[in-house]
């Protein structure tokens, strides 16, 4: 893991969820909330699952040492496991933005010699972890590469075509 990778997956994360939120902006509130088979059942609630996770790993890399990004207000919001993150599709399309935003932030502040330091920091069960940074943070960006395959076989099942998260589109 080197700090190049880091800056290309949170750019390509940012590209990628704008390409699929242009497809969602085209949803019927019907398919936005029709329920699927995955734990979570709609493409709503997937999305507000990243959108929770996104916030509370940006909040758990802090832990590490005093990012910059972590001052802002944006993080004193109550975006916690189990709660909306938001209401509307709107509201969605806004915090996405603003998590992608962050991301690269982060990206852009990171040094190479946190990536093999140890991170500590409790899952959304209280249990505690120590894993290596860098790993924690592929992690990350994988967990948001998973959940948009997802959304991708949801927006199949709705008819909607797509092909929005090849990586060698973007290099």
């Amino acid at each position: 893991m080197d700090l190049a990778t880091i800056k290309f997956l949170a750019g390509y994360n940012k590209t990628v969820n704008a390409q699929m939120d242009a497809l969602i902006a085209g949803l019927s509130e019907e398919q936005w909330t029709a329920k699927f088979g995955g734990y979570f059942n709609s493409i709503r609630s997937m999305c507000n699952h990243l959108c929770v996770c996104d916030f509370n790993w940006l909040r758990r890399f802090s832990l590490l040492r005093p990012f910059g990004y972590i001052a802002d207000d944006f993080f004193e919001r109550g975006i916690a496991f189990g709660k909306h993150a938001f209401e509307t599709r709107e509201e969605y399309f806004r915090l996405r933005g603003e998590l992608d935003g962050y991301f690269e932030r982060f990206a852009a502040e990171l040094r190479a010699e946190d990536l093999g330091r140890t991170l500590t920091y409790n899952d959304s069960h209280g249990d505690e972890h120590s894993q290596e940074f860098g790993l924690v943070v592929l992690h990350v960006f994988n967990h948001q590469t998973h959940h948009r395959g997802m959304i991708s076989l949801y927006l199949e099942e709705l008819k909607v075509e797509n092909d929005y998260s090849n990586i060698m589109d973007i290099i």
